[in-house]
């Protein structure tokens, strides 16, 4: 059985940093795509982050590039989320996502499994 467990969300006041991480049980988490995704209120699903199984290839939304930084641990099962200079817009529950392919992708539909999602929450 497949679990990643996302922790590490909060409220923080804008311009400060969280670290996501996210810990992965139940497949070979060295062979899965990471990816990051985020839902606010009445919006859909969107893509924040992918990294490939390696952790050699990053790809990030326009919106938190030169903010956020995605890496893994392969030795961890652990994919983990660095946002610094977090904005209100930021809000949002904050969701990993696995899959399995060697190609990069920013739909949601593709990933094949998900956590249950952290709630970040940036005020001014």
């Amino acid at each position: 059985q497949v679990q990643l467990v996302e922790s590490g969300g909060g409220l923080v006041q804008a311009g400060g940093s969280l670290r996501l991480s996210c810990a992965a049980s139940g497949l070979t988490f060295s062979t899965y795509r990471m990816g990051w995704f985020r839902q606010a209120p009445g919006k859909e699903r969107e893509f924040v982050a992918e990294i490939n199984s390696s952790g050699g290839s990053t790809y990030y939304t326009d919106s938190v590039k030169g903010r956020f930084t995605i890496s893994r641990d392969n030795a961890k099962n652990t994919v983990y989320l660095q946002m610094n200079s977090l904005k209100p817009e930021d809000t949002a529950v904050f969701y990993c996502a696995a899959r399995s392919s060697y190609y990069h992708t920013s739909t949601p539909a593709l990933y094949k499994y998900w956590g249950q999602g952290t709630q970040v929450t940036v005020f001014s």
